[in-house]
């Protein structure tokens, strides 16, 4: 069923571009405090913003066909990349006599810290302070950023990232104000009891105290174990559903029935890092639909609380319009 609601799942009328900012590259302009991939229209305009954190050991290049289509609608999307530090720590060490039946061997036994999340709230931070100064000097001729309507956004780890910035976690602020706030499929830690710092998860309804409306989307199979050997990606207990049982109104929750925690991302992921996003989660049968969807409620979820049109937010909540896979939702406004 169609309407005269435009699709936001399409492909939107703006020519986009990607630009990959380097930190450490730029001699006359101010660099960014960390490597940024920015989608943007090509067109001249003024654009709202939108701030969106990648996920666990993954790369923001891995978003460029997610980012790309919701900067098709007229956003300009900045994709930050973290780098991970994984610290070992050595429980104990023992040799094995050589007589041992296994030989002369040193034995090693050692645990991965779990990992942290505040350095990516401060990068978060550091990097909405730095758009005012420095993001214009990277954009298209006569393309202007309006940092009066910023969205702040992330997947996964990311995800629960962008929440812990919003709730002001370790007590951090920032100078400019974000107006809508996005998880895409967000994970607080390995399970309820098992949050990775700081929790953002309370286990209270309706607790999250920002001023901003919010949205979470969900992937159906993202709670299911792909095989006996690894965990689920996005664990019951700490997943999109207790992200969205606290927010506050206004609230907006989709859930992908049929796909997985990294179906959003490009069809082509490369190197080690891309292959484990087809063999560490649950999947669906291909990315491009999951891709759609996440593109068009975000740019529909924008649309409605950036620029005051809700028409293609309630065309999808209606079901008035032709939705590239089987969802559920639900709402408090």
């Amino acid at each position: 069923m169609c309407s005269h609601a435009s699709n936001v799942f399409d492909t939107g009328n703006y020519t986009t571009q990607l630009q990959r900012v380097e930190s450490s590259s730029c001699t006359h302009n101010v660099p960014p405090p960390k490597s940024l991939l920015i989608a943007t229209p090509v067109e001249a305009g003024e654009f709202s913003l939108v701030l969106f954190l990648h996920g666990y050991l993954l790369y923001n290049s891995f978003y460029s066909q997610l980012i790309q289509h919701v900067a098709s609608h007229g956003f300009i999307v900045i994709a930050p990349q973290n780098v991970y530090m994984i610290r070992i720590r050595v429980l104990s060490i023992s040799v094995v006599p050589q007589n041992s039946s296994i030989g002369n061997s040193l034995i090693i036994l050692y645990t991965v810290a779990g990992p942290d999340t505040s350095d990516e709230i401060h990068s978060a931070a550091a990097i909405t302070n730095w758009l005012s100064e420095g993001l214009c000097k990277f954009l298209p001729p006569n393309v202007k950023p309006n940092f009066g309507k910023l969205a702040l956004g992330g997947h996964s780890r990311g995800g629960k990232t962008a929440f812990a910035l919003a709730l002001r976690k370790l007590n951090i602020t920032t100078n400019l104000k974000f107006s809508a706030l996005i998880g895409v499929d967000p994970v607080d830690g390995m399970e309820r009891g098992k949050q990775t710092p700081p929790p953002v998860l309370t286990y209270v309804p309706h607790s999250f105290d920002f001023d901003m409306a919010a949205m979470v989307i969900g992937s159906g199979l993202g709670e299911m174990k792909r095989n006996p050997l690894f965990p689920p990606c996005a664990p019951k207990g700490v997943n999109h559903e207790d992200f969205f049982n606290e927010c506050n109104k206004p609230a907006w929750y989709f859930v992908a029935k049929d796909y997985g925690h990294a179906d959003m991302l490009d069809d082509d992921t490369m190197g080690v890092r891309g292959k484990a996003t087809y063999c560490l989660c649950k999947n669906g049968e291909s990315r491009k639909p999951m891709r759609k969807f996440v593109g068009g409620v975000i740019v529909a979820f924008l649309k409605a609380y950036l620029h005051a049109d809700n028409e293609d937010l309630l065309a999808i909540r209606d079901r008035h319009v032709n939705v590239p896979l089987e969802f559920k939702f639900d709402y408090f406004v």
